[in-house]
């Protein structure tokens, strides 16, 4: 496993619970918008196996859970065996993906291993790459879409919302393509530490905005918040 860092605890990551937050390196998306550019290459891990579940042990009975984000966890060549050990100790896991990899999303639900995902929506399928800055292959983003809509999981959905990028009628097709969904999340684009600096003017929806894209998804998804 690649650990770029380790957030020891918190409280809204994973809904509901206590959990600690490690970030793995390697990301497969450019996104412009990214608050984590350090993490797009796996380079040296800073943080050992050894010394997490060294950490991890002291937690237990602290901590509810274990959120695993990125960079793209589902690029790591060991993860399952990584979440194995964690779940031993008797900790929950969430994952955060960008779903490009649905067979991996699809063992870990297939053997429980997960009980909690976020998976990223960038955008309508047609603008992907226009968001993500490389190829995308739009196939295995719906397999995951599917893989999650019929788990047996609590998940989420979320898009960093960005005005100049996302319109109304974009929301309309990411309502469709999510339908069914329980949870999407609207994230509000903050310009801070990004990718693309030359987005930092960018803006966000205005909160009167927002509430016209919630009415628009409402169609689709059952419970849809501002962040």
């Amino acid at each position: 496993m690649y650990i770029a860092g380790l957030q020891k605890t918190s409280l809204i990551d994973y809904p509901e619970k206590i959990a600690c937050i490690i970030f793995t390196q390697g990301c497969n998306f450019k996104c412009g918008y990214c608050h984590n550019p350090e993490l797009f290459e796996q380079r040296e891990p800073l943080i050992t196996k050894e010394a997490f579940f060294d950490f991890l042990k002291t937690r237990q009975n602290k901590l509810d859970g274990v959120v695993i984000t990125g960079g793209e966890p589902t690029l790591q060549k060991n993860l399952k065996d990584f979440i194995i050990k964690i779940k031993d100790l008797g900790f929950l896991i969430k994952i955060d993906s960008n779903g490009t990899k649905p067979q991996v999303i699809e063992e870990l639900l297939n053997e429980k291993l997960i009980n909690y995902i976020a998976m990223d929506i960038k955008a309508p399928l047609g603008k992907y790459k226009s968001i993500t800055n490389v190829d995308v292959d739009i196939e295995n983003i719906k397999k995951s879409i599917e893989l999650i809509l019929n788990s047996n999981i609590d998940y989420e959905f979320r898009t960093t919302v960005i005005k100049s990028q996302l319109n109304y009628n974009d929301f309309e097709e990411i309502g469709n393509i999510i339908k069914g969904a329980k949870k999407y999340y609207l994230q509000k684009f903050i310009p801070s530490k990004i990718l693309d600096e030359s987005l930092m003017k960018e803006k966000t929806y205005s909160n009167e905005e927002f509430e016209k894209v919630k009415r628009i998804l409402s169609k689709y998804i059952q419970k849809i918040e501002i962040r």
